[in-house]
Parts: C-alpha cells; sequence; structure tokens
C-alpha cells in the first residue's frame, strides 16, 4: 500500500500528517521524504543516518581528440546545457537533463555519458518505522532524478506500507513523487488560498487517475469553503485537525502531532484502513 500525502501549497502540513501516519502504521512502514530540495521529516527524529546512497545523472563527457567542431550536439539540446567555443564544447550540469540527445546527433562518437552526482538518499530507522529521505545537492534543479531514484530505491525493499512525504505545489516532482500510488491525501487549510491550491492538486489528481481525500488542517470555524468544495466535487474529507495552541508549540519544539495529541492516533489507524479500501 502507498499513500502520498501532498497539497497544492507549502506550509499546510504535509510533514506533520506524514509522521503521524507513519507513526500509526508501526512497523513494517516506511516514510519517503519526496520533498528532496528540502527534506525536513528528519528534524522531528532523533535517530542519526544509518545509510548513505549516493544519487547521479547520466552527463555527457567530450573527447576533445574525436570532435570536429560541427556544434550539432549543441543545436539539439533544448535545455542550453552545452555552449561550442571554437572547437570545445563546454558542459553545464546544472542545466543538463540527461537526456541523451547529444549522443544521439554526434557523427563522431565524441561524446560518452559519465555518473555525476546531484544528491543523496538517506535511511534512518525507527522504533516503528523507517525513514528514507531524498537529498539534492544544493545548486541543482534535478528533483524528479533524485525523487524517481528514491522511490526505486525504497520500493525494492516491499514494505507493507508506504508513505510519501511529496513536495508542495503541483509541478513536476509533486507528479514525480505521487504517481503510482495507490491513494493520495491531500492537506489543506480552511483559507481562500488553501481552497484555491486545494483545487489545483486535485485536478492534477483527476488528470493522473489516482483516487484521493483530503484533511483540513488548522480546522476551524471557516471550514465550510473547504467542506464545499469537497461535497461539490464528491471528495472525501477524512479528518479535521483542530486549529490548536498547543500543536503548534509541539511542533515548534520538534515534537510530532501524535507526541503532542496522543489521542489522534486512533483517527489516522482508520484512515489508514480507509485508504487501503
Amino acid at each position: 500500500m502507498k499513500i502520498a500525502v501532498a497539497s497544492g501549497k507549502g506550509g499546510t502540513g504535509k510533514t506533520t500528517v506524514s509522521l503521524a501516519l507513519a507513526e500509526s502504521a508501526g512497523r513494517g512502514c516506511a516514510l519517503l521524504d519526496c520533498d528532496v530540495e528540502e527534506p525536513n521529516c528528519h528534524l522531528f527524529l532523533a535517530e542519526t543516518v544509518t545509510e548513505k546512497v549516493p544519487v547521479t545523472i547520466p552527463l555527457p563527457e567530450f573527447a576533445v581528440s574525436a570532435c570536429s567542431g560541427c556544434g550539432e550536439c549543441v543545436k539539439v539540446c533544448r535545455f542550453h546545457a552545452l555552449a561550442r567555443l571554437g572547437k570545445r564544447v563546454l558542459v553545464f550540469p546544472e542545466l543538463c537533463h540527461s537526456c541523451g540527445g547529444c549522443l544521439l546527433a554526434c557523427q563522431e562518437k565524441a561524446l560518452r555519458e559519465t555518473s555525476f552526482p546531484i544528491g543523496e538518499i538517506q535511511v534512518r530507522n525507527t522504533d516503528s518505522f523507517q525513514l528514507i529521505s531524498g537529498v539534492m545537492n544544493v545548486g541543482y534543479s534535478m528533483a524528479p532524478f533524485v525523487i524517481r531514484a528514491l522511490k526505486e530505491y525504497a520500493f525494492a525493499a516491499e514494505h507493507d506500507i508506504t508513505i510519501l512525504d511529496a513536495p508542495p505545489g503541483t509541478s513536476c516532482s509533486m507528479v514525480t513523487a505521487v504517481r503510482d500510488s495507490d491513494y493520495v491525501i491531500l492537506v489543506t487549510e480552511p483559507t481562500p488560498f488553501g481552497l484555491h491550491d486545494l483545487a489545483l492538486a486535485h485536478q492534477t489528481l483527476r488528470e493522473l487517475g489516482i483516487p484521493c481525500g483530503v484533511i483540513i488542517n488548522r480546522a476551524d470555524e471557516n471550514n465550510g469553503i473547504i467542506e464545499d468544495y469537497c461535497r461539490e466535487n464528491q471528495l472525501p474529507l477524512l479528518l479535521r485537525i483542530p486549529f490548536s495552541k498547543e500543536i503548534a508549540a509541539g511542533y515548534s519544539a520538534g515534537r510530532t502531532l501524535l507526541q503532542t495529541v496522543p489521542g489522534l492516533r486512533e483517527s489516522f489507524q482508520q484512515l489508514i484502513g480507509e485508504c487501503r479500501i
């Protein structure tokens, strides 16, 4: 069972919900922190990293002696990752998308692919679940590569339940994270911004054909705008997490939601059961 936790915007509480789900699921659960540009699930855990796995991408490398300087590889690169200086071609790793087009365009076979590091996978083991985080190196924007490597590493172990803490928004990073999930939980807040971005995320999941439901975080008297949307779009409202100073204080002190409010554990266990149906 693979359950992704996503939202249309940042700051809605995806990490809070993801950690609560992992704690409720218990042994046999893996929590994947797919927000590789800014992973933060580990900040709530005392455990240290037990394993690191490098993430690399194929990057073109030139054999200067074989290059004729025709510039065909530069012309075919849609990402402007190559530049020609006379007969020399420069490669900009930060822009390369590893599509392989330049290798196909080179008639002299002056290019070959080498492995270039863009991040790593970090593994931490708690008493109740395993946290597997993707961490992208500073200065790079190839989050989907790291997310795919993270998922491939985690799925190879075949955990009973896998929780994926997806990046915010509805860009390619979020789509890469939630793809192949059995169910997606959309976390939102009862504000006009929350409603707007919830609608965007919901539309994205409809395009992908993935079933989803909604959790309202910081629920208060303004819940109506979210509840009306869920009702109109036949979107299950799974849970309401109250707007609480106690929860906010616990979060700022590095405590998880269930450490602050243990009574919510049963609600999250029931939620996991509903996602299985």
